[in-house]
């Protein structure tokens, strides 16, 4: 087996993102047959030993893709030092492997977020490089004119960084335009990248719905549900990052999960249904407002 780079490795073994990885390092807490890493250094994963904080790393491993939609109130980490729910507990009871969240929902916003342990195809889809766009349904306090509009249209600076969203557009105004419902589509990936760009106009994000990864769509996802992506699904996402996939990938039934609220507290509760999804719930109100833009949604 040629030899890969150590941060790329340890991506593939589904223990990190490749960014994450390239920290690891930089913080020695990567060692190869003992020596400490550096950033660029090389191994063999049949031949020699690669360990993060003096764990061996496996790379005999299913690789598994699920599509969660986020609900609010969770928050896109491993584990929460205050003890909130994280999207991995709504996985864990049903998957075994390792797998970490692809990019970032803030905490009150909700939608569709990707989880893998496939670290190669996490690092693309999240670098700017290679373009995979995002596309979220938004509503906003009030409702921006023309010269807000183009405004939006021209970008801002989002952590030291011009970025300037790819689409925006009008989906519907609530009764007594108190409110309105945009559709924008952002490349950037740029933490609350689509709140600043409202903000800046003097329109703030009330509500913020992920309904697109690159070629991810789907409307009957229910919120705090999630399932494995298909084959065509893994596919299209390695053709729009320029990669082939990969035979060990797992494409299971699918999976979901329905958050419930006890006692002030969330707790994950699993379903399973063979063979669908489900309809209804946030996702199913989301499909038909962008059937209908004169929908439901207030």
């Amino acid at each position: 087996m040629p030899l890969e780079r150590v941060q790329k490795l340890i991506a593939q073994a589904g223990f990190a993102s490749r960014r994450e990885a390239e920290a690891l390092i930089r913080e020695g807490r990567v060692t190869v047959n003992g020596q400490v890493a550096t950033l660029g250094c090389k191994a063999d994963p049949e031949k020699d030993s690669i360990k993060v904080d003096g764990k061996r790393l496996k790379f005999a491993r299913r690789l598994r893709y699920l599509l969660l939609f986020k609900p609010p109130g969770v928050v896109t980490t491993a584990d929460d030092p205050e003890g909130r729910t994280t999207v991995l507990d709504l996985v864990r009871p049903r998957v075994h492997e390792r797998v970490f969240p692809v990019g970032r929902l803030d905490f009150h916003s909700e939608g569709l977020l990707l989880l893998t342990n496939d670290g190669e195809l996490a690092y693309r889809l999240t670098h700017p490089r290679y373009g995979v766009l995002r596309e979220y349904l938004v509503k906003v306090r009030g409702v921006p004119d023309e010269k807000d509009v183009a405004k939006l249209r021209r970008g801002t600076t989002v952590e030291g960084r011009r970025v300037v969203p790819k689409e925006v557009g009008l989906v519907r105004t609530t009764p007594k335009g108190l409110n309105s419902w945009w559709r924008a589509v952002v490349g950037e990936g740029k933490t609350h990248e689509v709140r600043v760009l409202f903000r800046r106009i003097g329109h703030p994000v009330q509500r913020l719905i992920r309904t697109g990864i690159g070629p991810l769509r789907d409307e009957k996802l229910k919120v705090g549900m999630f399932r494995e992506l298909l084959p065509g699904e893994v596919a299209a996402l390695y053709n729009a990052v320029g990669l082939e996939p990969k035979e060990e990938a797992h494409y299971g039934r699918t999976t979901s999960t329905r958050l419930h609220q006890e006692a002030g507290s969330v707790r994950a509760r699993q379903t399973h249904r063979r063979g669908a999804t489900g309809a209804g719930g946030a996702g199913h109100r989301q499909a038909r407002l962008k059937r209908k833009p004169v929908g439901d949604l207030a």
